[in-house]
């Protein structure tokens, strides 16, 4: 099998030298986009399929002949004006030579020729003057040769050229891009007339397995490209007609000329506007003595394209392209040096087509992910790689920018945590040195009190934040709901494990349960330790919340530390938050002598371990008041039951 360099060289080499054949091809398939949304319009108005091929299609040709025929009646105009033109130049020059810009230009000019006299001297330290030619000897002999006689002009008087081969001049250079036009239509017709047998071929390449998903692709690709394509066709010709009655107003001969140019020029990522602009600009300094004009036709280019490229597009279409700012270029500079400038043009649109294509074909993923711009990382890679080089602003920006469209404890649940949960497993398979580990720590720490006056307002999830970014935690009973136990310092101990993530997790539940009314405390595993656990003060504890990334070291630990919570605490539930990204720790857990039956409960997210606090505090107080809710306090030990063990 070859190897994908190779057939990547082989494909750009086909497209290098066929690029007399694949430039029509690419405009012909590009057109079918545009063609397909009136294909199917007249096709629901009960048309035969050929039929609505061929309005479509004569509709398009006849587009094309009347913006020809525009553009040549123009250039001929402002061809024949040149000379006028070229006179209001030449007096603009000499005014300039006469301003101080010319004097300056001309004191330059002088000390230039100073220095090259300086060097023709260096060249001839004397200063003697160049001695004149010596004439050639006269040959001897008394008598002097004749004089040569003159020459005689000789005119050869070409015939009149015939009618064929007047025809051919007038022809030859027109019969190029007319052949290009024709293979663009026939192309254009066979497409629209085949789109369902090429879709289905489509299919058949990309993937004959999932039918149902294959299609779903290929049919999502095709509308989001032809939405595309009518829309910038639609926006890019509206702006070349404001810009053509803008200079119409100014008073540039040709507007219609510069209004197609201008529009055509907008499919030029970055270069199409500063050159659509220039020729404008051009013919007004050649057209006004003053400069007034070209003024004028610089403020038109310079309001009207940031407010159409920054205002209007996203407004239509979204955020421009789906394309990344390093796609757009890269694009541009690689199918201008493959097609030149019909290659600038399609830039853009070729690449939108590669970049969509990507995103629904496996095999051609790496497209989307070096073009596309959605992000290369998700929310969760994209955290974890910033706290793993320790870099705690960056780490805050990720969250300020998350934040902007989730609460805060949906960020802790659904990004930190997973992130926390990576960390753990590359732990466990020390790949991760002690300094990196301190580094994480540090700006977990850092983060987490960064966040800690923030509210945990829930935000309704959005469409256009980042995925897998934002889903409400529940609220649970209000502060003013819950008993005066459950709401003093330290109702609620969170005692974390003794990985090195552990006691950051601890520290977040913490933060998320005061948010909710609750009075806690953050318990470091070493105080808890067996050596430290007689001298350990519990206080007014209503409830212990063990918190563990569980793959660093032995689960087995966790064990005994509940096991030592609960002599400690006697009556006291102890819940087990055992946060994995997989479920082989927490099986080995709860399978083993005892395992999580030793907690009263086992929760395996944030999110379980929010809900199964608050289910506690909200049904002891209803308990004090007498009701028997679901969760009621349990008749032999006296507390509520909270989620079952894994092993339940």
């Amino acid at each position: 099998m070859a190897s994908p360099v190779v057939v990547g060289a082989t494909i750009i080499a086909a497209l290098y030298f066929g690029r007399e054949i694949f430039i029509p091809i690419a405009i012909a398939l590009l057109l079918s986009f545009v063609l397909t949304p009136l294909v199917n319009r007249l096709r629901r108005l009960r048309l035969p399929r050929l039929v609505a091929v061929g309005v479509s299609v004569g509709l398009t040709l006849g587009i094309v002949a009347a913006l020809a025929t525009l553009i040549g009646i123009q250039a001929a105009d402002l061809a024949g004006d040149v000379p006028r033109y070229r006179a209001t130049i030449e007096r603009k020059i000499n005014g300039l030579r006469d301003s101080p810009v010319g004097h300056a230009t001309e004191y330059v000019a002088n000390i230039g020729r100073a220095l090259h006299g300086g060097a023709k001297e260096v060249n001839n330290p004397e200063g003697q003057p160049p001695a004149p030619p010596t004439p050639p000897p006269t040959p001897p002999g008394p008598e002097q040769p004749q004089a040569a006689p003159k020459p005689v002009l000789v005119e050869v008087a070409a015939s009149p050229p015939g009618p064929i081969e007047m025809l051919s001049t007038v022809l030859s250079p027109v019969m190029h891009p007319l052949a290009t036009v024709g293979i663009v239509f026939v192309v254009l017709l066979f497409v629209l007339m085949q789109r369902e047998d090429l879709r289905d071929r489509m299919i058949r390449l990309a993937g004959s397995s999932d039918l149902h998903r294959t299609t779903v692709a290929i049919d999502d690709a095709a509308k989001r490209l032809s939405r595309y394509f009518v829309v910038q066709l639609a926006l890019n010709a509206a702006f070349g007609i404001v810009i053509g009655i803008g200079l119409y107003v100014i008073g540039v001969p040709n507007p219609v000329l510069w209004a197609i140019f201008a529009a055509l020029m907008r499919f030029v990522p970055y270069l199409g506007a500063v050159l659509s602009a220039l020729l404008p600009m051009a013919l007004a300094a050649a057209v006004d003595p003053g400069w007034n004009m070209m003024i004028a036709v610089a403020i038109l280019f310079v309001v009207l394209e940031p407010l159409t490229g920054q205002v209007f597009e996203p407004i239509v279409y979204g955020q421009s392209t789906g394309l990344s700012p390093f796609a757009v270029l890269v694009s541009a500079l690689f199918w201008t040096w493959l097609w030149g400038p019909v290659g600038l043009l399609l830039s853009t649109p070729l690449t939108v087509c590669l970049v969509v294509l990507g995103r629904y074909v496996e095999r051609l993923e790496f497209l989307d992910v070096l073009f596309g711009d959605r992000p290369a990382l998700t929310p969760v890679q994209n955290f974890y790689q910033r706290v793993l080089a320790g870099d705690a602003e960056e780490v805050l920006g990720h969250a300020e920018l998350i934040l902007q469209q989730c609460s805060l404890s949906s960020y802790y649940d659904d990004v930190v945590l997973k992130a926390l949960e990576l960390a753990a497993q590359d732990a466990a398979r020390g790949v991760l040195t002690a300094r990196q580990k301190a580094a994480m720590r540090a700006a977990l720490a850092e983060l987490i009190a960064d966040l800690s006056d923030r509210s945990d307002a829930v935000a309704a999830a959005s469409g256009d934040g980042e995925e897998g970014a934002c889903s409400a935690l529940p609220m649970g009973p209000t502060p003013e709901a819950l008993s005066e136990d459950w709401t003093r310092a330290g109702a609620v101990l969170c005692v974390a494990g003794r990985g090195f993530l552990d006691e950051a997790a601890a520290a977040i539940l913490a933060q998320i349960l005061e948010k909710r009314g609750l009075g806690v405390r953050t318990i470091p595993f070493a105080e808890t330790a067996s050596a430290r656990i007689g001298r350990f003060d519990p206080g007014t504890a209503r409830m212990v919340c063990v918190v563990s990334l569980a793959l660093d070291g032995e689960p087995t630990h966790l064990r005994r530390l509940i096991r030592r919570l609960k002599g400690r605490l006697p009556g006291v539930p102890i819940l087990l938050g055992l946060w994995l990204a997989q479920d082989d720790g927490a099986s080995r857990l709860a399978g083993g002598p005892g395992g999580a039956a030793e907690a009263d409960g086992q929760v395996g997210s944030l999110r379980e371990a929010v809900e199964a606090v608050l289910a506690q505090a909200d049904a002891t107080g209803a308990a004090g008041t007498g009701a028997a809710p679901d969760g009621a306090p349990d008749p032999e030990r006296g507390a509520p039951r909270l989620p079952a063990s894994a092993d339940a």
